[in-house]
């Protein structure tokens, strides 16, 4: 007959407590590595679309034409990249249209998104990501 200081140095269920313990973890930083990865991938979109919501806005003929297609611009950054945003904000500072023929103005759009993260886990929430480009309006072109 063994002893109860026998029976307790054995390895039997050592295996089952470590998975209960190791399991969380690597779940956890694989959670982690996923929401580095969605911001890290919404930063990019968002880079990506203040820089063309700029550039369309530079190329219109007025300033309010120039809103209208930076928000069609950024809107189309974020379906090529398949960013879902919750909420999502494109202004255009507009003011470099009214440089006279002649001198440089300039078109800055600010994009900003809200990417959920909920779905990859309880308590992650959301994150809000924003980006800021300018664009150089051609000086010689007819405003």
């Amino acid at each position: 007959m063994t002893s109860l200081w026998q029976r307790s140095r054995t390895d039997d269920g050592r295996i089952a407590v470590e998975f209960v313990l190791w399991v969380p973890a690597v779940l956890l930083f694989f959670a982690l590595a996923m929401i580095a990865g969605r911001i890290t991938t919404a930063n990019h979109t968002v880079d990506a679309a203040a820089a063309d919501a700029a550039r369309e806005a530079s190329l219109a003929r007025t300033a309010g034409q120039a809103q209208p297609r930076a928000q069609a611009a950024a809107q189309a950054a974020f379906t090529q990249n398949k960013l879902h945003c919750s909420s999502t904000s494109v202004t255009v500072d507009t003011s470099g249209f009214s440089a006279p023929l002649g001198q440089y103005g300039a078109v800055t759009a600010r994009v900003r998104c809200t990417v959920q993260l909920a779905d990859l886990g309880p308590g992650f929430g959301s994150k809000t990501v924003e980006s800021s480009f300018t664009s150089v309006i051609d000086r010689y072109r007819q405003r």
